[in-house]
């Protein structure tokens, strides 16, 4: 009945388009555009970016049924063809990663942590909460076995944690790194902002804020990353992350020394072997309904890595970064080459000079290769509407690339893959 009632209220309009296999242009008489949501954006979106566009073999098949049609059964049927144009038009923009927000995307096919995600959107909760429980998520399932307890012990068969979340409205971030004891590392770092004038705190000192604030005192060592430790010890400590030390430090385990003369080239990753996935994290991009973005990130970094050792994870600008005037990015890969280029960071830079979220990933991935040809890393990011896009650096092992995306028209939430460049 609302419907009918907006039918005959609503005065006849004029709707222009154009046929797929012509290049005329035809005006159809109907009264029921208003009833279409987004209909006032159709001619304002050009190109192959125009959802209708991307949609034109299919939709003017069907228009140019309503046009046979006589005059009458035109202005009813058309109601039809535009409620079927924007069932279309919703599909092309998911497809295409168009501006739909609220927003939730994350690094890698981490769909239970998406979807609590965005399911604390929906039931009224802000944009850093769904990035914590999102996140935090990940590091309960340990995700990957690079998220969380259990998983990359170090050298000394230690597993530490870094995190960090920020918010894109007020820049504040909150950052720990080689957290021990403590399992809810994106938890400490919220309280970071939440209850100190900070924005990074680092090893022994970040467990004992943890333990003040709450959080319980436990270990994160597992079966599981016993035996990996032991299993690595066994190869003679390979692979590891030394270089000009004596004794050599790709057939022993040291304990070593500096060397008195060095190279400063760095050694291949297939010479070092540091596997593809030996630097996973969850990467989390949040946009709300109003626009506000926040972005989180949680690992427990690379395996057999040097104590001590931060990532880029943590880094603001490095392992992600949110600004509600352009947008946010996260980055995922090998932190040690990737913080030294701040590909979050530029990335909202590209973003914020009208560079779409997909060239914006593409150039700072491009930004790396130069100096870098053979890292592992990718990249998601997502502007201010809600679009989105990814990038990664092909090498062997490693070609696509998967994350994670929920909006108001996707199956939530949806596998998304890209080809790496």
């Amino acid at each position: 009945p609302s419907v009918r009632l907006r039918l005959e209220a609503a005065a006849e309009l004029n709707i222009r388009t154009r046929s797929s296999t012509a290049n005329s242009s035809w005006s159809i008489p109907c009264a029921c555009v208003p009833l279409v949501p987004g209909h006032e954006k159709w001619e304002k979106q050009k190109g192959d970016r125009n959802p209708f566009v991307a949609a034109r073999p299919i939709v003017g098949s069907i228009l140019e049924l309503v046009l046979a049609m006589g005059r009458d059964s035109r202005c009813r049927e058309c109601c039809w063809f535009l409620v079927l144009l924007h069932g279309v038009e919703g599909l092309a923009a998911a497809s295409a990663g168009l501006p739909q927000l609220p927003l939730v995307i994350n690094t890698w096919a981490f769909k239970n942590a998406n979807e609590i995600a965005w399911n604390t959107l929906q039931a009224g909760g802000s944009e850093l909460d769904a990035v914590e429980k999102g996140c935090g998520q990940c590091e309960i399932e340990q995700c990957d076995g690079s998220v969380g307890y259990g998983g990359s012990p170090d050298e000394h068969g230690e597993t530490t944690l870094d995190a960090m979340i920020m918010d894109g409205n007020t820049m504040q971030v909150g950052a720990v790194a080689d957290l021990r004891r403590v399992k809810n590392a994106i938890g400490v770092a919220r309280k970071v902002i939440e209850h100190t004038k900070h924005t990074f705190l680092v090893g022994e000192s970040a467990s004992l804020f943890a333990e003040s604030m709450g959080f319980p005192s436990e270990d994160l060592t597992t079966q599981n990353s016993v035996s990996m430790y032991i299993k690595w010890l066994n190869q003679n400590c390979q692979p590891n992350f030394w270089k000009n030390v004596t004794p050599d430090a790709s057939k022993s385990c040291g304990p070593y020394k500096q060397t008195a003369k060095f190279s400063k080239k760095e050694q291949s990753a297939s010479v070092r072997r540091i596997e593809v996935h030996n630097h996973d994290t969850i990467g989390m991009i949040v946009i709300g309904q109003s626009g506000n973005i926040a972005v989180g990130t949680s690992t427990n970094g690379a395996n057999h890595k040097i104590q001590g050792r931060v990532g880029d994870s943590p880094i603001a600008g490095a392992g992600a970064y949110a600004d509600t005037t352009a947008g946010a990015a996260a980055a995922t890969g090998n932190g040690d080459i990737m913080m030294r280029f701040l590909p979050s960071y530029q990335a909202v830079e590209y973003m914020r000079l009208g560079v779409d979220p997909t060239m914006a990933c593409q150039k700072v991935i491009s930004r790396i290769q130069k100096y870098h040809p053979y890292f592992f890393g990718a990249v998601i990011c997502a502007n201010t509407s809600g679009s989105y896009g990814a990038a990664c650096n092909r090498v062997p092992g490693f070609t696509q690339f998967h994350f994670m995306a929920s909006n108001p028209i996707l199956e939530q939430p949806s596998e998304q893959i890209v080809e790496c460049i």
